[in-house]
């Protein structure tokens, strides 16, 4: 997903986009002290949207965005090598994604098979195949069916057990799903916000982004396609916030008016760092975003294992973390304050090895 082939391959607004994407993943899943975080830098309790809620689908859409300019002049090429790539590309990622999960005491007996990677990997393996055999217009079908249909199933069939319809933690349908065939370990004991039916609409995110990049790839005039890039985002993101009023905007359970409201809000990024940065040339302040979108991946993956210095190896009585916080907070400084500075400097920190990467030209893919 990272620098993929295509005649619109080198957007540096995509490129920023997914580096800035990343870059504010680290930034928000490694605040300096976990008991001192804006509120906007937490995810929501429940119902409801925060800066952080706006990350994930903003990547699963920049993968969409990614699959659509990769894979345009592809479809007419056998299938069977293309299949092989999509399929052990997304088992790599998955892989990963479960190495990370077993850190930093690879307990097998308290694993868990669920997390950001492995919602990557699988609506990546599903949306690549889908975009290789289907047109805009059957993908366009296929996400309005999955959506209203999540919405239907959730808000009409009652949890069993409970005998009426419940859109609580831990006492939904969703979380019933994966309560009787999730295995391994849940996020939440007893629900998991990566789970088998909220990864449904996860593929519709990822859909609206492969239709973004194909509206990219028709014979437009750049502002044409900024223009509907920003028109179609905020038409969509209305009606997300109208579906709301009915069906709430929930990032745990990846609801329909979720997958709305936070892919009008990507479709109108991606139109605006398009015209900003494609069109009118702009490049002041897009270079961390350019160099963590180059190895998008990989920064996450190492930011993860660079946490076990930075964030648990003991130094002394206590973390390097809550160490960095206190002596900041003891200062003056307001503790959440405090917090977000030290996140902001472990992304810099892991903006060491991704600048070293691309200034000798080497890109991860996974």
């Amino acid at each position: 997903m990272e620098n993929p082939s295509g005649a619109l391959s080198r957007l540096l607004s995509l490129d920023a986009m997914r580096g800035f994407t990343i870059a504010a993943m680290i930034m928000v899943n490694f605040p300096g002290h976990e008991d001192y975080v804006f509120p906007t830098l937490r995810h929501t309790q429940w119902n409801g949207l925060t800066f952080t809620d706006l990350i994930a689908p903003t990547f699963l859409f920049i993968v969409g965005v990614s699959i659509a300019l990769a894979y345009s002049k592809k479809r007419d090429a056998p299938k069977g090598a293309l299949y092989r790539k999509i399929i052990i590309r997304s088992l790599k990622i998955f892989a990963v994604g479960m190495f990370l999960n077993m850190l930093p005491d690879f307990n097998f007996s308290n694993l868990r098979y669920t997390g950001t990677l492995h919602r990557i990997a699988i609506v990546f393996l599903v949306c690549a195949i889908l975009f290789l055999n289907t047109n805009w217009k059957q993908q366009f079908g296929l996400a309005v069916t999955i959506l209203l249909l999540y919405w239907l199933a959730l808000t009409t069939i009652p949890t069993p057990g409970i005998g009426k319809v419940m859109l609580e933690p831990g006492v939904n349908l969703a979380a019933w799903v994966d309560q009787q065939y999730l295995p391994g370990k849940m996020w939440q004991g007893t629900w998991d916000p990566e789970g088998i039916l909220s990864t449904f609409p996860s593929i519709a995110t990822t859909i609206t982004g492969m239709l973004a990049g194909q509206l990219m790839l028709l014979p437009l005039s750049p502002n044409e396609k900024s223009n509907y890039l920003l028109t179609a985002g905020f038409a969509i993101a209305a009606l997300g916030y109208f579906w709301n009023l009915i069906f709430p905007t929930n990032e745990n359970l990846w609801t329909s008016s979720f997958v709305l409201v936070t892919s009008g809000f990507a479709s109108m990024l991606l139109g605006a760092l398009y015209f900003l940065i494609d069109i009118r040339g702009g490049r002041k302040g897009i270079t961390l975003g350019v160099i963590f979108g180059a190895n998008a991946i990989a920064a996450y993956v190492l930011a993860d294992i660079l946490a076990l210095l930075f964030y648990i190896m003991p130094v002394g009585a206590d973390t390097l973390n809550h160490h960095a916080v206190a002596a900041l907070s003891q200062s003056g400084m307001d503790p959440r304050l405090a917090s977000m500075l030290y996140a902001l400097f472990f992304v810099c920190i892991n903006f060491i090895p991704a600048f070293l990467l691309y200034k000798k030209r080497i890109f991860i893919k996974l």
